[in-house]
């Protein structure tokens, strides 16, 4: 079975390609090492994977010639690749636009022309906005998008549906609650807190850290990405996360409590386009993959500040 990762090189992408690999599959990953993060970041990912069974192609996803040659002899896609952060998307929504829509409408373009068996899209929690409904579920309305990144995301959605409805394309649409773990973005809260403490350095806090998040390990987000490309759904949405909010105050009193250092803390106003909460219904995933979390936060933070220190 060859399958075809992008993003494979950055945080989870590089956990999935990783998984693949133990199960015996050949891997074609695509990333094009862009500099949102240090690209030599990626390229330790890529070592840590790389073997016989495993094809590293850089290439940008908008770059519709490259893709078609990564092609060649694909049998499934887990699309992976985006460019991610909310409040960077503010900034150049129209990157943000280029690469999730328009790169996103490349790879459904040549699912099409190759007939693959099934395509996974790793969507976000950010496309439910400021959901009043809590826990999140499948079927709430979108009608809230807050930030130009969570409208890509409902935008590469909705290209996805389209492209079932008109071409059957076997499609399984992951909306991912805030990952953390080994090999991180390092933009992330989890890493650039535990950064920042380690080093004695203050970290921001905005909206008097009160917002929660559904803070989901890395292996747990590995597993249902996996399940889901198995499964090869005709057409499912499916929320992975952990089912559980952590106020941001305490996830810092538990990477206080893992580095056995104290934090300095700079209060600021709310930032746009944060939402106050994330909270995923897993039911459905339990239902339809046998999905259960089994990384709990306060095992979580250690694990990943043990990492931290060894890299």
């Amino acid at each position: 079975m060859s399958v075809l990762v992008t993003g494979g090189a950055g945080f989870i992408g590089s956990h999935v390609c990783e998984k693949l690999l133990s199960e015996g599959c050949d891997v074609v990953c695509v990333d094009d090492l862009n500099d949102f993060y240090s690209p030599e970041t990626k390229k330790k990912n890529l070592k840590a994977i790389e073997g016989e069974n495993f094809t590293f192609i850089k290439a940008d996803i908008r770059d519709y010639g490259v893709l078609e040659e990564a092609f060649k002899g694909v049998e499934s896609v887990i699309h992976l690749a985006a460019r991610a952060g909310i409040r960077p998307s503010i900034e150049n929504p129209l990157l943000y636009e280029d690469v999730n829509v328009k790169g996103t409408l490349n790879l459904l373009e040549l699912c099409r022309e190759n007939e693959v068996d099934c395509l996974v899209f790793g969507s976000s929690s950010s496309v439910y906005g400021v959901n009043k409904k809590i826990p999140f579920s499948e079927d709430d309305r979108l009608s809230g998008p807050i930030s130009p990144y969570a409208a890509t995301k409902i935008a590469g959605e909705a290209l996805c549906h389209a492209y079932h409805h008109l071409y059957g394309i076997k499609t399984s649409i992951l909306r991912l609650f805030t990952v953390y773990g080994p090999r991180g973005r390092p933009d992330m809260a989890v890493y650039k807190f535990t950064k920042l403490i380690d080093e004695g350095k203050p970290i921001q806090v905005y909206g008097g850290g009160t917002s929660k998040r559904d803070y989901t390990y890395v292996s747990d987000i590995v597993e249902g990405v996996v399940a889901a490309w198995k499964k090869k759904f005709d057409y499912e949405i499916l929320n992975l996360g952990d089912s559980n909010t952590v106020e941001l105050n305490q996830l810092i009193s538990l990477i206080e409590n893992a580095l056995e250092k104290t934090a300095k803390k700079r209060h600021l106003p709310e930032q746009p386009g944060d939402v106050p909460v994330t909270f995923a219904d897993i039911s459905k995933s339990r239902r339809k993959l046998g999905y259960k979390p089994k990384v709990l936060i306060e095992e979580g933070i250690p694990r990943f500040a043990e990492w931290y220190k060894s890299v």
